[in-house]
């Protein structure tokens, strides 16, 4: 009885320290807390350390309070050690050195590290010591150099992010590839982004992945069946070559395929278009032939098959998807009609069908689609009026209908595209006046209108805010005539700003640019370009190969954010306004073939961006220019001015040595002026009294001669030569006063 009064005594104790110590708080260890806040201090705080996010909770970290209960942390409940530690976007900026006290956290289980600024910091062997890491991300946080041998001993590791901003900039051999998927044996998610491998696909990875993200890593070789049986596969932008395997057998659960930018070829398989719960499908920029078949999936949301060689027509499963976001297959073979269903896409962001061989008319119902940002139809076969209504609901964006058979007027409901930046209508057989009510659309930035049959003057605009925005706007050949329209330069608000030239380069309406580029044609220095995506610093104004004409503005000196002006072809007169030597950043500058006259400015030499110049075949009269720019620029630039000279041209302009001479007059302050017309007056002074003497003794001559009954001959003859000499004096009176 004793002995079970004893057993129920132990046991009764046992179950009151295990009820008391389960109501305890574990407060963390103060070695972990210590750890942490050495390892906070070793870093400076940025908000801008990662582009896209900032948190600032770990700031509340101090010592005192129990690091268990700072955010961020989580410890095990149990013993209080730190277990997981997730720094995702908090802003930390400095090196990350080898000997952190980091890795005294040696329960960790969870590490994210990932969107902070350690740029320049290697990547320490010591994480390998972290064996109980189930999870490691690395991502997006300036890392570099090689990845160490040692991660591959973390053989706990579930899911492994590593990437850089520079293309790149970490490496990890082929050998150390191998091993780290041979060892990593409980992998699920792998995610190496601008990492060097320069290997082939291994196929001995876990059985366990199901993701696998190796883009920009340099593989190389053909594609394996059993990369296909994961349900997300990313493979973009390496040097991946041959066809997509057709053989593969049951790989039902792929929902995501990313193969872009690779030099893959045939056709795509059949199997592809049967995954029935594929939702991304990225295929664009390789030499993808055949059709694009029915799709069984009901679930798609970005399909991205663009710059391929895809023919037939576009499938009616795609513009059957109730969730569809990206509908991009431009730059192929497609043929027929744009069907109107494509109008049930409710919620449609992107569509994309540029540069095939569509025809027919441009769906009415396109304007009704309340979530569409982004219409690019261009390059393609298109005909009839743009009958589309544009509704007040509209969020587009971008138009761009460039290289079609587009006829008829701009519609007018383009005002209600209120959020539209890039308007491109160029290169089709619009007929109309100039729409100068576009110049209500607040955000517009790009505005293109070559190549139509538009006419009539540019009248004054009547708002004061009237194209405010306008960074690209190109007439060209078109019939446009009259005066050039100064009020609408006066408007130019963001031409009158110089861009600033910071280190990343800003591109106009740039939130598709993974999947969308907005193409622009432009012509600057003298050729045709096709911008594939534009910047914020080009500023464009091309009003070419029209009837304008009237002098050049002086206003066009304040537009001096300008690249590039092109007024070439048209019927301008007058001379160059001296203004124009304000347009500091010009590069392209092209008057040519116009009747303007006069000297070429001297001030024009001060324009040290300019990389083009053309001014021929116009009336330009006296020296060229010299000196910087001005000596890059040969004949051309010239051509049908015969009243030039100087380099480069042979005809010279006179001077010490055969130097031309700059005959364009000089600006003087007012002293040099004063002392310039007092040197003049005291020239004209010193020759009238020359005249007047040589006059004088002449008369007196003539006097004496006849007195004293000279010759009649030499009479005759002196009174002949002071009758020459008076007549000279009377012209050079005439000059004078004049």
């Amino acid at each position: 009885m004793g002995c079970v009064k004893l057993v129920f005594f132990i046991l009764y104790t046992f179950l009151c320290q295990l009820v008391f110590s389960s109501a305890l708080p574990h407060l963390c260890l103060e070695d972990q807390a210590h750890a942490l806040l050495q390892f906070k201090h070793m870093f400076t705080f940025n908000p801008n350390a990662s582009d896209d996010c900032y948190d600032t909770r770990t700031l509340s970290w101090s010592m005192g309070t129990d690091c268990c209960s700072w955010d961020r942390v989580l410890c095990d409940e149990m013993t209080g050690q730190v277990i997981e530690l997730d720094l995702y976007c908090s802003g930390l900026q400095g090196k990350f050195y080898s000997n952190s006290s980091l890795f005294q956290l040696s329960n960790l289980k969870r590490l994210d590290l990932s969107r902070n600024d350690f740029s320049g910091s290697l990547i320490s062997p010591k994480f390998g010591e972290l064996s109980s890491l189930t999870h490691l991300d690395l991502s997006h946080s300036g890392f570099t150099g090689v990845i160490p041998a040692e991660i591959s001993h973390l053989n706990k590791l579930y899911f492994l992010y590593i990437s850089t901003v520079d293309p790149y900039g970490l490496r990890l051999g082929h050998y150390n590839f191998e091993l780290l998927l041979k060892n990593l044996t409980q992998l699920r998610e792998i995610y190496l982004d601008s990492v060097n491998i320069s290997s082939i696909i291994p196929l001995n990875f876990s059985s366990y992945l199901t993701y696998l993200w190796l883009r920009r890593t340099q593989l190389r070789g053909v594609l394996p069946e059993r990369v296909f049986h994961l349900s997300y596969l990313s493979l973009s932008s390496n040097s991946l070559n041959g066809p997509i395997p057709s053989n593969v057998s049951g790989p039902q659960n792929l929902q995501r395929l990313y193969l872009s930018s690779n030099y893959l070829n045939g056709t795509i398989p059949s199997w592809i278009f049967s995954l029935p719960s594929l939702s991304d499908l990225y295929l664009r920029n390789n030499s993808f032939s055949g059709k694009i078949h029915e799709f069984k999936s009901k679930t798609l949301l970005y399909v991205s098959l663009k710059q391929n060689q895809l023919q037939g027509r576009i499938p009616k499963s795609l513009l059957d998807q109730q969730e569809l976001y990206y509908l991009i297959l431009s730059q192929n073979n497609l043929s027929g009609q744009i069907a109107s269903t494509v109008c049930n896409l409710k919620t449609l962001r992107v569509l994309d069908l540029g540069s095939n061989h569509l025809n027919g008319t441009i769906p009415h119902c396109l304007g009704e689609m309340s979530g569409l940002k982004v219409l690019d139809l261009n390059n393609n076969r298109l005909s009839g009026t743009i009958n589309t209504t544009f509704n007040t609901e509209n969020q587009l964006r971008i138009i761009n209908l460039y290289g079609n058979k587009l006829k008829g007027k701009v519609p007018p409901s383009l005002i209600n595209c209120r959020y539209l930046e890039f308007l491109d209508l160029g290169n089709n057989e619009l007929n109309d006046t100039f729409p100068s009510w576009l110049g209500g659309l607040p955000y517009l930035r790009i505005l293109s209108l070559r190549s139509n049959k538009l006419h009539g003057p540019i009248k004054d605009s009547r708002t004061n805010n009237s194209f405010a925005q306008i960074r690209v706007i190109d007439l060209s050949s078109n019939g446009f005539s009259g005066k050039l329209p100064v009020s609408l330069f006066e408007n130019f608000q963001a031409m009158k700003i110089i861009g600033e030239n910071s280190g990343a380069r800003e591109y106009i309406v740039d939130d598709y640019s993974g999947s969308y580029a907005n193409t622009l044609i432009v012509t600057t220095k003298g050729l045709d370009l096709e911008l594939p995506r534009v910047l914020t610093t080009n500023i464009i104004i091309n009003l070419s190969r029209n009837r304008f004409e009237g002098y050049l503005p002086s206003i066009i000196g304040d537009l001096v954010g300008l690249r590039t002006l092109n007024l070439s072809h048209n019927g301008l007169e007058g001379i160059i306004p001296a203004s124009l030597q304000h347009l500091s950043v010009l590069e392209s500058l092209d008057l040519s073939s116009n009747k303007i006259g006069g000297e070429i400015p001297q001030q024009l030499v001060s324009l040290t961006s300019l990389e083009v110049l053309n001014l021929s075949h116009n009336h330009f009269i006296g020296c060229i220019p010299q000196g910087k720019q001005f000596d890059t620029f040969d004949n051309s630039s010239y051509l049908g001015n015969d009243g030039l000279c100087g380099f480069p041209l042979l005809k010279d302009c006179g001077g010490d040595d055969g130097v031309p001479q700059a005959t364009t007059p000089v600006e003087l302050d007012d002293e040099e002026e004063e002392e310039e017309e007092e040197g003049d007056l005291i020239s004209w002074q010193a020759v009238l009294m020359g005249f007047g003497c040589g006059l004088v003794i002449g008369l007196s001559i003539i006097y004496i001669m006849l007195s004293t009954h000279y010759p009649i001959w030499f009479s005759r003859m002196v009174v002949r030569f002071d009758n020459i000499i008076a007549t000279r004096m009377k012209r050079h009176k005439k000059d004078i006063s004049a």
